[in-house]
């Protein structure tokens, strides 16, 4: 395996950012959002993309209907 220092370091960061809130996820996640809130950058929100339908799953949906 190899010994990426950038992926050490990312991992050192989370695990101390882990550390700090007792790996109580909600807490973490929450100051993520106040983090990302409070940093200026401008957050894109892409809309949800819906699955095309294969041949398959509109066959199996046609013959559904009675």
């Amino acid at each position: 395996m190899m010994n990426d220092p950038i992926v050490q370091e990312v991992r050192q960061h989370r695990m101390e950012h882990t550390l700090k809130f007792n790996g109580d996820l909600a807490a973490i996640c929450a100051d993520l959002r106040a983090t990302q809130a409070n940093s200026g950058h401008e957050v894109v929100r892409l809309a949800a993309k819906r699955p095309e339908l294969t041949n398959a799953c509109t066959l199996r949906r046609k013959s559904a209907v009675p």
